[in-house]
């Protein structure tokens, strides 16, 4: 269903089902296609109350129809996730496209995102289908194993999925440690069993001295 046409357009093929993606994302599509708004980023009421009162924006459309639709967001480079039952947790303004039956939530966050102003949740999408997300330059897939915790700038962090816990390390960033003020001032540190999607370009952040 979901194909990539180079690293950064993403063609969806329909017959009749749906899929859901970040509002004004679509390029261009041919067939008969059918266009609907997700307010709340398709939860309903408790997601409108949800992302009202942590300030996060996620505007989502529904497109159904027979055909291909084609997406993209800013140039932006495109990753595709197959999740088979398990849970990916992303960055909202980093969520291109979903499956139609793909669930998508918040999930509390802390500390991270209040550092970058998307509020205290970052959204998630469960079950079984595929999942577009969009980096900042190629994204760089890093494998956590127990043997392997991984710490990441906040700033390159795109998504994560699996068996993993993250906690916060604060007092020394990237950059202090290079001999640069002006950094973040913690990293997030992963623990467990899955995977992590970094971009090599970092977004901008506030509160950077939380």
């Amino acid at each position: 269903m979901f194909r990539l046409q180079g690293s950064k357009v993403l063609a969806v093929d329909m017959t009749g089902d749906a899929v859901k993606a970040k509002n004004g994302s679509m390029v261009a599509y041919d067939g008969q296609m059918a266009f609907k708004k997700m307010s709340g980023g398709g939860e309903g009421i408790r997601g409108m109350v949800t992302r009202r009162l942590t300030g996060e924006q996620m505007t989502l459309m529904e497109v159904k129809g027979q055909g291909t639709c084609w997406f993209a967001d800013r140039a932006s480079e495109i990753n595709l996730v197959n999740l088979q039952g398990d849970k990916l947790y992303v960055e909202s303004s980093n969520l291109l496209a979903t499956d139609g039956g793909l669930r998508t939530g918040t999930s509390f966050t802390g500390m991270r995102g209040a550092s970058q102003g998307n509020g205290l949740f970052t959204t998630t999408v469960e079950g079984h289908g595929q999942a577009a997300i969009m980096s900042d330059g190629p994204a760089v897939v890093l494998r956590v194993s127990s043997q392997f915790p991984l710490t990441v700038d906040p700033g390159a962090y795109v998504a994560h999925q699996g068996n993993l816990r993250q906690s916060f390390q604060s007092g020394v960033t990237f950059r202090t440690l290079m001999g640069e003020g002006g950094g973040e001032a913690f990293q997030i540190r992963f623990e467990g069993d899955g995977l992590v999607y970094v971009q090599p370009s970092e977004r901008n952040t506030i509160a950077g001295d939380v």
